[in-house]
């Protein structure tokens, strides 16, 4: 990997795994709203990393689905900020952080933040972010159990947040990775997406279309039917329906488009916030 542009514009390459590279699609949508006048979230740090990365625009690039990858990400800031107002120097973990920056959007001054991800990404992250005292990356998959240690060590309550990765793990894995998380901190908040059969049909057929070779693998009819592994849904939303002290909050486009989206995509980009359980029910 090169370095970051320079004065004449250079763009680095990287090399990413399929799944990997798909963190280019909220990123570039965030970059993208956040050169609106009135954008639903700020991210001058998202449009930085875009303009600096060589990366398959006409594949990972801004699309029909920019507003719903903000709105998707906007209501876990919601959730995210509600925790650390009751629990200011609780613990973050950001499971397939991407080149996510809730932190940047969320930091309070004392919260404890992990921005857990796959080697190659990590390395990426690495460009355009350091680990200080309260935050750290750490290059580990969610299936391994070593990077459970490192958060133990940090104080609770604890957040742990799931946005847009455990879809692309086959159902086994996903319900094993959220069964631990379940028992190994009982209490903790659980935050993440989840879509229908039909959806992931219509994303394999999208991702041929682009040439994309990530696949989502997993599919959840209804949120609530993860409660077997030991997590209570304390609020289902979705991105045509966020939590209210979202929706207040909305510029007046999204206001305008989602009675119409509701009305068509209904159920199909569902958003939930679970409480961990102490044991399998």
């Amino acid at each position: 990997m090169s370095g970051m542009s320079d004065e004449r514009g250079f763009r680095h390459r990287v090399e990413l795994g399929a799944v990997q590279e798909t963190l280019f699609i909220p990123l570039a949508a965030r970059a993208r709203e956040s050169g609106r006048k009135r954008p639903l979230l700020r991210d001058p740090k998202a449009a930085e990393m875009i303009a600096s990365i060589d990366y398959a625009a006409d594949k990972y690039g801004p699309g029909p689905g920019s507003a719903i990858m903000v709105l998707r990400t906007a209501i876990v800031d919601t959730w995210v900020r509600a925790f650390l107002a009751d629990h200011p120097a609780g613990t973050v973990v950001e499971i397939g952080t991407g080149l996510n920056t809730r932190f940047e959007r969320v930091d309070n001054g004392t919260v404890h933040w992990f921005d857990l991800d796959l080697p190659d990404t990590i390395d990426l992250r690495r460009t355009f972010f350091t680990d200080t005292e309260r935050r750290r990356m750490i290059a580990a998959s969610v299936l391994d159990e070593t990077w459970l240690r490192s958060v133990e060590e940090c104080p609770g309550p604890y957040f742990f947040v799931a946005e847009g990765v455990l879809v692309y793990l086959p159902e086994e894995e996903a319900a094993e990775a959220l069964a631990r998380v379940a028992r190994r901190f009982p209490g903790a908040l659980v935050a993440l997406d989840t879509y229908p059969r039909r959806l992931l049909e219509s994303q394999h057929k999208q991702a041929a279309r682009k040439g994309m070779e990530a696949r989502w693998a997993w599919s959840c009819e209804d949120p609530r039917s993860l409660e077997r592994l030991g997590l209570e849904a304390l609020e289902v939303a979705s991105v045509t329906r966020p939590p209210h002290a979202l929706r207040v909050q909305l510029p007046f486009r999204y206001r305008l488009f989602l009675p119409l989206a509701d009305r068509l995509l209904r159920g199909l980009f569902a958003v939930t916030l679970f409480r961990a359980g102490s044991h399998e029910r």
